[in-house]
């Protein structure tokens, strides 16, 4: 058979390729990004059913959080060594059973319980869905499947707030969870008709290196977890101890840094001796690939971190309530669904950092467009206008990025750039809020001092008595309760506090938001490092224009 008969024979296999593999990713992703959202959509029932305080519903989701982050990279060697089909498959089924503890909680510890163990398996299911795609999709269909594994998350964000909140307000909020369970079984049976994906039994797995990366990971969660509540430098009295004074959220970031230093050093000391790695450096091995991970990592910390501070607006400013609120970000959900699910269709027009220099200076114009926007009157096309330009840039990047590490990879690390990619996805999220809300705060306080300060309306008694270590975003109605009730602050001293309590709470919110736009204009330039035109599984560009690109 010639050539020619060859290759158009490949052609017509590729184009029957079956999207049912897709069909598993969307729907496990899925399974596995409803569950956070149902739990903040049921707020409400959960602190009432179980008797915890709302402050526990956030303590479960990031009890979630830290035990995927911290496993993930371990997850992605378990999957490679005992067969990714296989792994994933128990993992799904003990997701459910988690699922199914968390519907039949009878007190915050089950919850935990549930939470905890289905953040475990997640480690295990995240890079089995890349190993899936790489497996089974090439060229522009595993472009279009990574913007369908990307859109999932904000996908299942928008079924949730739909689903959940509906459940939460009608049959009870255990019936969203019940709904997670029924969807894994299905998911379970579905991947039953997956090809096999062959282990690599003469995989060692590192253990050392695991413990090293877990630890690692656990101290620069809990670090940024408490900067706000013990104090970013120094210790406030919330903390439960301190060290000479210094913050133990200063302390944990700090030897966070240090443990991942030591998890690199033993990485390339592995590497040198020719051993078995827990994640391969290959995947990181190239300034292209490197800056590809900045430029992932940026934009989930302004992606969060606006995803932050926007619905703060909108509860504590404009005083929606929390579904209110959850209703009023859909268009940013939608919008960062289509922008993941569309952008490979640009792959053969741009190159990747050409991509992505217009995806950061997007998100720059929607950030600085809802930081000028907003007051403490609505202003809502405007608004609505600046979330979904937000969304589209972050959408095409988060999309982007993940794409162009899995195609400059071997087939084979298809593991190592999933678990990756899940944890540079949870450490830049916990980051990104963990850091908006110290700033945020921080500039709230000094601007609420020095305005209360020069103000000849308020008494410096008045001043001496409010605990301005303690400031935080609360409503107008709540500075009235403080000032009257609890301070005894006159009518006139109230009204004036209440005044430039609301001002500066709004320049706080203006200037973070502008902080974060200065800050996606700087992701330019590891945008610039990106890759420009590549060969292999995602073209981009036109081979005659490679040269002039890379010069570029």
């Amino acid at each position: 058979m010639s050539i020619k008969a060859n290759a158009t024979k490949a052609i017509e296999n590729y184009d029957k390729v079956s999207w049912l593999p897709l069909i598993v990713v969307v729907l496990t992703q899925i399974q596995a990004s409803f569950n956070v959202n149902a739990l903040t959509v049921s707020m409400a029932g959960l602190t009432s059913d179980l008797s915890i305080p709302a402050t526990a519903v956030g303590t479960a989701i990031t009890t979630g959080t830290f035990s995927m982050a911290a496993f993930i990279l371990l997850g992605a060697k378990i999957g490679s060594k005992f067969g990714s089909k296989r792994v994933f498959q128990i993992a799904v089924f003990i997701h459910a059973l988690s699922m199914l503890m968390v519907t039949l909680a009878v007190n915050g510890p089950m919850l935990f319980i549930g939470q905890a163990l289905g953040g475990a398996v997640i480690a295990l299911i995240a890079p089995a869905l890349t190993v899936f795609i790489a497996a089974n999709y090439k060229g522009k269909q595993q472009a279009q499947a990574i913007g369908f594994l990307a859109a999932a998350i904000p996908g299942a964000g928008v079924l949730a707030l739909l689903i959940a909140g509906t459940f939460a307000t009608t049959i009870g909020w255990r019936y969203s969870f019940a709904l997670v369970v029924l969807l894994g079984i299905f998911n379970l049976l579905l991947s039953t008709r997956l090809k096999k994906i062959d282990p690599q039994s003469e995989l060692t797995i590192d253990w050392r290196g695991a413990a090293i990366a877990s630890t690692a990971i656990i101290l620069l969660s809990f670090g940024f977890s408490g900067l706000t509540a013990w104090g970013p430098f120094l210790a406030k009295p919330a903390a439960p101890f301190s060290v000479l004074g210094l913050s133990p959220a200063l302390i944990f970031v700090v030897l966070g840094i240090f443990m991942a230093q030591v998890f690199f050093a033993w990485l390339r000391k592995r590497q040198a001796e020719k051993k078995s790695q827990l994640f391969n450096l290959e995947v990181l091995d190239t300034v292209e690939e490197r800056a590809t991970t900045w430029c992932m990592a940026l934009m989930l910390f302004i992606g969060t971190a606006a995803n932050f501070l926007i619905p703060l607006y909108m509860q504590v400013v404009q005083g929606l309530s929390s579904i209110q609120t959850s209703f009023s970000i859909i268009p940013y959900t939608i919008s960062i669904f289509t922008a993941n699910a569309l952008v490979a269709r640009f792959y053969d027009l741009y190159p990747p950092r050409q991509i992505a220099r217009v995806g950061f200076i997007v998100v720059a114009s929607a950030l600085s467009l809802i930081a000028f926007t907003i007051s403490n009157e609505w202003g809502q096309l405007p608004i609505v206008l600046g979330l979904i330009m937000l969304g589209l840039g972050q959408g095409s990047i988060v999309a982007l990025v993940f794409n162009t590490l899995l195609s400059a990879s071997p087939k084979e690390l298809a593991g190592d750039v999933g678990a990756w990619r899940g944890l540079v996805h949870n450490i830049s999220g916990s980051v990104g809020i963990s850091i908006a809300t110290v700033f945020a705060v921080s500039l709230l306080s000094m601007l609420i001092l020095t305005n209360a300060t020069a103000s000849p309306v308020i008494t410096p008694e008045i001043i001496d008595q409010l605990n301005f270590d303690n400031v935080n975003f609360i409503t107008n109605e709540q500075v009235e309760d403080i000032l009257a009730n609890r301070i005894g602050a006159t009518p006139e001293e109230v009204a004036k506090a209440v005044l430039i309590n609301a001002e500066a709470r709004l320049q706080a919110l203006k200037i973070s938001l502008l902080g974060l736009a200065f800050l996606a204009l700087l992701a330019i330039i590891p945008a610039g490092r990106m890759p420009g035109f590549r060969e292999g599984d995602l073209p981009v560009g036109y081979p005659d224009q490679a040269a002039d690109d890379s010069a570029a």
